[in-house]
């Protein structure tokens, strides 16, 4: 009898360790398969780039990163009506200097993750051979899509493209200028025969195989094409999003955003 008494004793104590493990097993798993959620606003332009970048940054990080994807100036007002946001990378300088002006982003962290060109572009089976951007006339087109350039950096680069050709009032006072939310509505105008010609970013014209690449604008016609990202001030997580953001500089992301027709 004594002895069934310990031997009951021992099984109890026994039981109990192993519930007492099982949870604690559980527990770490649990905290194991626990990822910090990253918010990244990003220009459109960046889609394909992000995409591949985030298939290889989740495999090696305890991170899930979501890109919210728009104009840059769509993005950084909803970034100043406080949009919860980790990371924002613009298409240009302007709107990030509108975010640092109002201390909404952390200056410290701030860098030049790439850049790009503007290209004019037409459909596949356009009959448009123009060989520069100076060749538009307004007489030979019926619409030019174009990124609004009042939030759309892309657009605000084809504007000044336009106006150091002195084009801009003559397309403008014709009404040949169609204008797109994002580069992304703009290679849609193209593609699908709505608009004749329009300008994109050569990263965006690279992406698509049912339209031609007619000419590329010249640098001196517009400012340097600067993709600036920096680290928003009120993010819950500043050292995940600082490693991210360090991450874009290095060379394997580097290679990917050259793959899609970036450049820094």
């Amino acid at each position: 009898m004594k002895r069934f008494a310990i031997f009951m004793l021992l099984s109890i104590i026994l039981l109990f360790a192993g519930c007492n493990s099982t949870e604690t097993s559980s527990d770490s798993n649990e905290k194991a398969e626990k990822k910090t959620p990253l918010t990244i606003s990003a220009a459109v332009s960046l889609t394909d780039a992000l995409e591949e970048i985030k298939e290889i940054y989740e495999k090696d990080h305890s991170v899930e990163l979501t890109f919210n994807l728009g104009g840059s100036g769509t993005l950084a007002q909803q970034i100043q009506q406080g949009a919860p946001v980790d990371i924002f990378i613009s298409a240009n300088h302007e709107w990030m200097d509108t975010l640092e002006d109002e201390d909404l982003v952390n200056t410290s962290t701030r860098e030049d993750i790439t850049g790009n060109k503007i290209v004019l572009i037409t459909g596949m089976d356009s009959n448009f051979k123009y060989e520069s951007v100076d060749e538009i006339e307004a007489a030979d087109v019926d619409q030019i899509a174009i990124g609004n350039p009042e939030s759309v950096p892309a657009g605000k680069y084809t504007e000044e493209i336009l106006h150091k050709l002195k084009k801009w009032d003559e397309l403008e006072k014709a009404k040949k200028l169609v204008m797109a939310k994002d580069v992304r509505q703009v290679l849609t105008y193209v593609e699908t025969g709505n608009a004749d010609i329009g300008f994109v970013y050569e990263s965006d014209a690279v992406t698509s195989d049912k339209i031609n690449i007619l000419a590329e604008a010249d640098l001196s016609l517009h400012d340097p094409i600067i993709y600036p990202g920096a680290v928003l001030a009120d993010t819950k997580h500043e050292k995940e999003a600082e490693e991210f953001l360090k991450f874009l500089l290095t060379e394997e992301a580097q290679n990917i955003f050259e793959k899609y027709g970036f450049k820094k």
